[in-house]
């Protein structure tokens, strides 16, 4: 059986942390509300409709509204990648390991297929990938695992045999509940946050093939 790896995108292959807290600032700040770093910090990976209820729980937020506020953000983040892309240190030099020693390779995001898209295509290993799972294609946000399990399917891989390399706590989660191994990259969570993960390496440059097909067998 073949093995595979599913990557999430934001802290995993790009440094998007600036990126995304400026785009939410700016659209925020387009309808006159206050958006700070520690609001930020408590909703960093989620897709944008469960931010937006963790942020104004009991508020009356129409679902056009959150679209529409959701759909301008992620156009102000892609206009901020576009002109200022930064790849995650060992993220593409890992991608090309894996791809030549044979994993299967996916990518399993919260967030929306432009943004995933273009991520991939600033890469430049957009046709390495042979499943992409974006936020508009799960009913369930992370640390629900539809995201990880829809990308195994696509990737004709059962769970057990993939490893899902993320860096928020709710991915490790949502791998764990996929019965996936479950790598953690250090970025912007403490490694408290991330103990329940397989493993937790400081960057990509920690990871091998060998050193991930290792963890998929103990697992």
């Amino acid at each position: 059986m073949p093995l595979a790896v599913i990557f999430d995108v934001d802290g995993v292959l790009t440094d998007s942390y600036i990126p995304h807290y400026k785009s939410w600032e700016r659209m925020f700040g387009e309808i006159g509300v206050e958006f700070n770093d520690e609001q930020f910090r408590g909703t960093f990976g989620r897709t944008n409709r469960d931010i937006f209820a963790q942020l104004y729980p009991g508020e009356t937020m129409t679902a056009e509204w959150t679209k529409e506020l959701g759909d301008r953000k992620e156009e102000l983040y892609r206009e901020i990648i576009s002109e200022n892309f930064t790849p995650l240190p060992g993220a593409v030099e890992l991608i090309d390991a894996l791809s030549a020693a044979g994993f299967k390779l996916g990518v399993g995001s919260s967030g929306p297929p432009e943004n995933v898209r273009l991520t991939l295509e600033k890469l430049g290993r957009a046709d390495r990938f042979d499943a992409v799972v974006t936020g508009a294609d799960v009913t369930h946000g992370k640390p629900h695992p539809e995201v990880f399990l829809k990308a195994a399917e696509r990737l004709g891989i059962s769970p057990e045999y993939c490893a899902v390399i993320e860096d928020a706590p709710q991915g490790i989660e949502a791998a764990n509940a996929a019965g996936m191994t479950s790598i953690a990259v250090l970025g912007t969570t403490t490694r408290e946050k991330l103990a329940h993960a397989t493993l937790i390496v400081a960057g990509h440059h920690e990871l091998t093939p060998e050193r991930i097909a290792e963890l998929i067998g103990a697992h």
